[in-house]
Parts: structure tokens; sequence; C-alpha cells
């Protein structure tokens, strides 16, 4: 059973189209400081204006998730950890496609995480973050927002990340709470995403308002969706890496750095690891090295094979 895509919002007046150097601005300050800092720089009234401008220059429409009516039965076999991750949500599906609505409208991976899960055709619509976010916390509910439920999905995705070395570290309590099963599950889907996303870096920071994870891809700082309860497990997120990097997990004053060596699926990825103390809590920093993606071939640089078999 589908649900019935309502009409994209209508406005009264036509929107502005973005030129391509206000669009590459758009994106380096969407991607740090999100919609509301975009509406503020590049003047619009609002930030639905901001947003639906954004679609015109896109091509791509807004939906009024308010005047929505989701059929909570889409959701079945919906990977839920996209949600969180990429801030989307599914509105309407058929046997052979989907459409979700996306609150970030650069994110160029969402779609394709979706199309891989789900293996259906992928259409997407934008939507203002804040109706998005409300959707996903109206259609999971508090029981199915708590971590060990967000990651039994992730869990099939992680099996394959393998630490290369042994660990060694003192027993203690938070080293127990950042052995829990559901702990490690989540630090190796952090890592594994950002690989898989090819990103460069992981920044990984302390704030008031709980932690602020964000990848650079591309060379561009993007801030990741983080699931609220998440953040009660910030100090055994932050001991787990510290464990993975043979750091010391009782300390909290000094910088420390470290590495991690990991395999995720059959790739050896070099990981180094600076943890920064900060106002409220350690903040961390992480140089993600892919040692098969610095491997060229010739192939792999479109060389024709008989060309390469000369």
């Amino acid at each position: 059973m589908s649900t019935i895509l309502k009409r994209p919002l209508a406005y009264r007046e036509k929107p502005r189209r973005l030129t391509t150097e206000e669009l590459d601005q758009v994106q380096r300050l969407f991607s740090t400081d999100g919609l509301s800092a975009v509406t503020s720089e590049f003047g619009f009234s609002t930030d639905l204006q901001a947003l639906q401008s954004l679609a015109h220059s896109l091509g791509m429409s807004v939906v009024d998730l308010s005047k929505e009516t989701i059929d909570r039965s889409i959701l079945e076999g919906f990977p839920v950890r996209l949600l969180h991750r990429h801030g989307i949500f599914p509105i309407d599906r058929s046997p052979a496609s989907i459409r979700i609505v996306v609150s970030n409208p650069f994110d160029v991976q969402a779609a394709d995480a979706v199309s891989a899960a789900t293996g259906l055709f992928v259409m997407t619509s934008l939507a203002l973050p804040h109706e998005v976010a409300a959707l996903i916390k109206a259609h999971l509910g508090v029981g199915a927002q708590t971590l060990d439920g967000l990651m039994a999905q992730a869990a099939e995705n992680t099996d394959e990340v393998e630490i290369l070395g042994d660990l060694n570290f003192e027993e203690s309590e938070a080293a127990a709470m950042a052995q829990q099963a559901s702990v490690v599950r989540l630090v190796n889907d952090i890592l594994t995403e950002a690989v898989n996303n090819r990103a460069s870096d992981i920044h990984m920071e302390a704030q008031a308002s709980g932690m602020k994870i964000r990848y650079r891809i591309d060379g561009v700082l993007q801030n990741q969706p983080v699931p609220p309860e998440l953040n009660r497990f910030q100090a055994a997120i932050l001991s787990r890496l510290k464990i993975m990097a043979r750091l010391n997990i009782a300390e909290k004053r000094v910088p420390q750095d470290g590495r991690i060596k990991l395999r995720v699926s059959g790739r050896e990825i070099d990981i180094r690891v600076s943890i920064i103390p900060m106002l409220h809590g350690e903040g961390v920093v992480m140089r993600v090295l892919d040692k098969d993606a610095m491997k060229f071939s010739l192939s792999g640089v479109g060389m024709e094979e008989d060309t390469c078999s000369r």
C-alpha cells in the first residue's frame, strides 16, 4: 500500500534561482551551519523561502510535511538507521520505486544509500529540516529510538569491521561500558560510514546541546544527523575510541594522539586519532587513510584493457 504524494508547496512569488557560485557558497554554509544560516546570509525572509530557492536551483520539489499523512507501514523493511544518519523519511512507495524527503539537498549519498538498502528506484524531494526531524520522532516513537533499537539493523553492516592488533586496557567501569555490544556496533558503524563515503576526516565534538559528528567529504565538513538519545552514550563512545587507539581512557585533561588499524570489508584502513579537551567534554578528530584507495592501476584511470595488456 502506498501513500498519496501531496503536491509540492505553492508559492506566491517565483523562487530566486541561485548562480553556480552562490550554490557553492550555500553548500559550504549549509554543511557547517545549517539552513537558517543560509537564510540569514543570503537575505531570505524565511527558511522555507531559502529551501524553495534551493529546490528551484537544483531542479527539485519541496513538500510540506505538515500537511502529509504518512502510512506507518511505509517504514516496514526500511533501514531505520538511514533516517537519522541522512535526515530523510520515505513518503511514498510502489513495488518498483520509493520517494523520500531529504533535509539536506547536498547529501548525494542519501539516495544511493536508500537504493542500495531497498533495491528500489529512489526519487527525492526537499523538506524543512525541523519537519523531517519531527516526522522521524513521531513515527519511530521513544522506544524505537533507543540506541539498541537503532543499531539492531546496523549490526549486519558492522560485522565486517576487524581491529588489527590486540587491545590492552585496564578493567574499569568506563572500559566495561565501552565494550558493550551496542557501543561497539555504533562506533564501528560511524567508522564504516565514513569509509564508505570516502571521508578523509571525522570530527566528533562535545557541545552543550550534545555530540556533533561531521565527516569531511570532498573537502567539505558535512554534519551527520545524531539521534538525541545517542548523547547519553557520548562518554562510552569516546572510551571505545580511546581503547581502539590504545590511549588512556582515564585521562581527560590533556590531549592524546593514537592510531587505529582496521580492516573494513577486506580493506585496510589506518586512522590517526587526536583527542582534545574541550569546554563540554572531549573532542575527537580522526584522519582516515584508506590504503586500497591510494593504489592506482592503469585500468582504474580509464585505460582500455587492450592497451593495459601490451
